[in-house]
């Protein structure tokens, strides 16, 4: 007992001497926490779990094989520390817990420990100018008009890499440019003593343009994907369905022979926001995107699309603001061995209104939406945001009808050959034939300044082929419509 108090006191004594030395360094935190619990019936239009990645092989899990758990109760909590040497230099570190009660960290009995780091980042500014260097594990976000939640290509997420952001012209003209590495499959060591590519690089570009009633982010991306990185295994939505797999590569990929021929293959992106405040209280909002990859494999593994939105809002009245929005994206046509004609992706988060069909940005995030594509479809819709008739209490009220632009035959091909499959997926990609609508209507109140009681609701139905994706599943769907119910308590800090 005396060693171990000896120990401790010599520790205590060590951390003292060590704060007054880092005396000069001030720290700052800042973070949130979120309770709530989500009733949400028919998950995927069905009830059932959808089809998912179990290898890199690949292999998979087939659809319909689980049954849904309507309730639960999700805790998070997140905390991020600055430790600021001056306000040149700076490190960020950002912790988090996120589970459900009853599961891992949440359970009563031996809880697991699952503090995760979801921020790590080095920041500082180079001496006598305003370039920003920033190099660590951070939140990336390429461009995105402001009436759309995230990029979908890659928005609203975490990357390990190094950004320089700089001004060229003066409140006018800026530049983002970096590099991530988004997966290093074996680290150090290779597998054997043949070295494979088991690494997915991207380098983006972006040169925001601010002007008087106009605002413009022409971007650009380049993906260096190797054969060998963890496609099939490694998350590429904040949406638990998706991998970066079927974002990536076509479906003819799958037919034989099955994968890349190559060892690595270039992706490349390029697109533009624009805001058009001029007009002001009525605001223009949109993007234009192309994307491409695997041009230089097999035909069949090629991929290429383009993605459009557009969207209005006026912002003269206090009491609500009206929106108007729509989107249109190149699908599938009739064969596979062409390639595929859709924009791939790398981890997709877009969606406008709070809309209940897409992972956007739902503040109750966690069992919150129908997780479907934009891509490969297109779609109208209206919101009614920001409605405020009793002070502290807002409302948002958002209608969203989508239809694909995928060829049933695409679709019903890759499924004949793989069968219930995660590369496309009922209730998430579309054909032609095939719609979807979604209503939800969210309500915030602030208990406090910084004290939220949020309440989201959602509902879909959808409309699918049996031919297409088997009577089993289809028919499934046309029991019910799927809704959602959540409540919680949100508070910043």
């Amino acid at each position: 007992m005396k060693r171990i108090l000896t120990i401790a006191l010599v520790a205590v004594f060590a951390l003292g001497a060590f704060a007054s030395a880092q005396a000069a360094t001030e720290v700052k935190m800042v973070g949130d926490a979120r309770i709530y619990g989500v009733f949400f019936a028919e998950h995927n239009f069905t009830g059932w779990n959808n089809a998912s990645w179990t290898s890199n092989t690949p292999t998979y899990n087939r659809a319909g094989t689980k049954t849904e758990d309507r309730f639960e109760i999700w805790e998070r909590f997140r905390l991020r520390s600055d430790f600021v040497a001056n306000e040149a230099v700076k490190f960020r570190l950002g912790i988090k817990v996120e589970d459900t009660w009853g599961h891992g960290t949440l359970t009563a009995a031996n809880p697991e420990v699952a503090i995760a780091v979801y921020q790590a980042f080095l920041q500082f500014k180079w001496p006598g100018c305003d370039i920003e260097v920033t190099a660590g594990l951070q939140d990336i976000d390429l461009p995105i008009s402001k009436m759309f939640y995230g990029n979908p290509v890659f928005g609203g997420d975490r990357i390990a890499s190094l950004v320089i952001n700089a001004p060229l012209i003066d409140n006018t003209l800026g530049l983002l440019a970096g590099f991530g590495r988004l997966v290093d499959a074996n680290r150090t060591f290779d597998t054997t003593t043949t070295q494979v590519a088991d690494e997915f690089d991207v380098y983006f570009l972006a040169l925001p343009i601010t002007l008087d009633g106009f605002k413009a982010t022409p971007w650009g991306m380049i993906g260096v994907a190797g054969k060998n990185a963890t496609y099939f295994t490694t998350s590429g939505s904040t949406f638990s369905s998706q991998n970066f797999a079927e974002n990536l590569v076509s479906a003819g990929t799958f037919a034989t022979p099955a994968l890349w021929k190559n060892s690595q293959n270039a992706y490349w992106w390029a697109g533009t926001s624009l805001e058009l405040t001029v007009l002001d209280p009525i605001k223009f909002y949109g993007d234009v995107i192309y994307g491409a990859g695997a041009q230089a494999d097999r035909k069949k593994s090629q991929r290429g699309g383009w993605f459009i939105d557009l969207g209005v809002e006026y912002t003269g009245w206090d009491v609500l603001t009206p929106k108007v929005f729509g989107w249109w994206s190149t699908g599938e046509d009739g064969s596979t061995r062409n390639g595929s004609e859709r924009m791939p992706q790398v981890r997709p988060n877009w969606g406008p209104g709070n809309s209940f069909l897409f992972d956007d940005s739902q503040e109750l995030a966690k069992n919150s939406n129908m997780g479907m594509n934009p891509v490969g479809a297109w779609g109208l819709g209206a919101s009614l945001d920001n409605i405020s008739f009793i002070e502290k209490l807002t409302h948002r009220l958002t209608y969203t009808y989508l239809r694909g632009n995928n060829s049933a035959r695409a679709i019903r091909d890759i499924n004949a050959l793989m069968g219930s499959n995660p590369y496309f997926v009922m209730g998430r990609d579309l054909t032609v034939n095939e719609y979807a609508m979604g209503v939800n209507f969210d309500s915030k109140y602030m208990i406090y300044e910084n004290l939220a009681a949020v309440l989201e609701t959602g509902w879909a139905h959808g409309e699918f082929q049996t031919s297409v994706w088997g009577h089993r599943l289809a028919e499934k769907a046309r029991s019910g419509d799927s809704w959602k119910v959540a409540f919680g308590l949100t508070y910043k800090f």
